[in-house]
C-alpha cells in the first residue's frame, strides 16, 4: 500500500488502513466473496481490496457467472441493485445503506409511469444510474459511454419523441451529439399540450431537470481557469456536466473512457472534471502521469463507503440488497435490450 499510495494517502493513516485491507482480503477467502470497487472509491480501498474495479455496469457484468457466494459492491445503492439484477442468485452486500445518488433519487417509478402516460408511444431510455424499479418501467438502459449508440438506435427506428431519464445534462449532451432537439418535461404533468416536445422535422429527446450533484458544480469558468493556469493540459469531462462545459473541454467521456485516455495518450497534464477520488486513483495507478487533483469535488455518497464499513459488511453479512422477483425480471429486460443494441 505504501509503495502504491505514497503521496496520495497520508503516511500516518496507512498502517490502520493496511490492517483493515488485510482483514477484508482474508475474509473474502474464508467466505467465498468478491469485492467490486467503483472508480470513485477512496484510494486506500480502491487499490487494496477489490477483485474488479471500474464503472458501475462494467463491474456488474464482470461478476456475472462468478463462483463466489457473496458480492460486496463498494459503490452506491443503485450499483448494488444492478449487480443483484444481473446476479439474482447471489448475496449482494452494500457497505452502507446511506450511500445514495442524486440522479437515482431524482426519478421514481411512478414518475416514469406518468411520463409514459403523457408521452404515449415514446420509448423510455433510463440511465444505469437509476434504481431497479425505475429500470423495470423502461424500454432500454444506457451508460454514459454507450448513450449515443442507444439513442441513435431509437432515432433510426423512427420515433419522433424519446424519453431519456433522469440526467438532464447527459440527455442534452447526447441529443446534441446526434443533432437532435432537446426539451425538458414540465414539472407538472397535468394538462400537458399534446404537441409538447415535438419539434417539426426533428426527433426530440425529452429529459428531466435532474443532475449529478458533483458534475453540475463544474462551470465554463472552471475550464477557462484551467486553460489560463495550464495551457498545455488536456481537460476531460464526464457527460453529466452541463452542455456549456462540454463545449469547452478536450475530451468528453465516461469514467472508463477517461481511464483509457489517461493510460494511452501522452499529455503534459490531465485535468478530470469528475469526482476527485477518481483523479487520485489514477494518479496512484499511473505515477508517470501528471493528474491534477481538484480536492473539493467529491460525491458525498461515495465517500460514505470506507474500508471499515466494507469489513463490517463481510463480518456481519449486513446490508443485503433485496429485490422482488418481478422487479428483477422487468429490470433485466432493458439491460438486455441495451446489450442487444451494442
Amino acid at each position: 500500500m505504501k509503495a502504491r499510495l505514497s503521496g496520495v494517502v497520508a503516511e500516518a493513516d496507512m498502517p490502520r488502513k493496511a490492517e483493515m485491507a488485510f482483514a477484508i482480503n482474508r475474509l473474502k477467502h474464508e467466505r467465498n466473496a468478491i469485492v467490486l470497487g467503483h472508480n470513485y472509491m477512496e484510494p486506500a480501498l480502491y487499490h487494496s481490496v477489490p477483485d474488479h474495479v471500474g464503472d458501475s455496469l462494467q463491474l456488474s457484468r464482470q461478476c456475472v457467472g462468478t463462483k463466489a457466494d457473496i458480492i460486496v459492491f463498494c459503490g452506491v445503492r443503485f450499483m448494488a441493485e444492478t449487480a443483484k439484477v444481473l446476479n439474482p442468485d447471489k448475496t449482494v452486500l452494500i457497505p452502507s445503506l446511506e450511500a445514495g445518488c442524486s440522479l437515482a433519487e431524482g426519478i421514481s417509478a411512478q414518475q416514469v409511469r406518468e411520463l409514459k402516460r403523457v408521452y404515449p408511444g415514446a420509448p423510455v431510455i433510463t440511465y444505469v444510474n437509476t434504481y431497479a424499479d425505475v429500470k423495470a418501467e423502461s424500454d432500454c438502459s444506457c451508460t454514459s459511454g454507450n448513450a449515443t449508440a442507444v439513442l441513435r438506435h431509437y432515432v433510426e427506428e423512427g420515433h419522433e419523441r424519446i424519453l431519456f431519464l433522469p440526467d438532464e445534462f447527459l440527455a442534452h449532451n447526447t441529443a446534441n451529439a446526434l443533432g437532435l432537439a432537446f426539451v425538458v418535461a414540465p414539472e407538472s404533468l397535468e394538462d400537458v399540450p399534446e404537441n409538447l416536445g415535438v419539434v417539426p422535422g426533428k426527433p426530440t429527446v425529452i429529459g428531466c431537470r435532474v443532475h449529478c450533484e458533483v458534475h453540475e458544480q463544474f462551470t465554463p469558468e472552471h475550464v477557462r481557469a484551467v486553460r489560463a493556469a495550464l495551457p498545455d493540459a488536456v481537460i476531460l469531462a464526464h457527460p453529466e456536466c452541463a452542455p456549456e462545459v462540454m463545449a469547452l473541454v478536450d475530451v468528453a467521456g465516461s469514467t472508463k473512457k477517461m481511464v483509457e485516455y489517461l493510460r494511452d495518450v501522452d499529455a503534459a497534464h490531465y485535468v478530470l472534471l469528475t469526482d476527485a477520488s477518481m483523479a487520485e486513483n489514477l494518479a496512484a495507478e499511473y505515477p508517470h502521469r501528471d493528474v491534477v487533483r481538484p480536492q473539493e469535488y467529491r460525491c458525498r455518497h461515495m465517500q460514505i463507503i470506507t474500508l471499515e464499513q466494507t469489513l463490517a459488511a463481510l463480518e456481519n453479512r449486513q446490508y443485503q440488497i433485496a429485490l422482488a422477483p418481478d422487479v428483477i425480471a422487468r429490470a433485466t429486460a432493458p439491460i438486455r435490450k441495451m446489450l442487444e443494441i451494442l
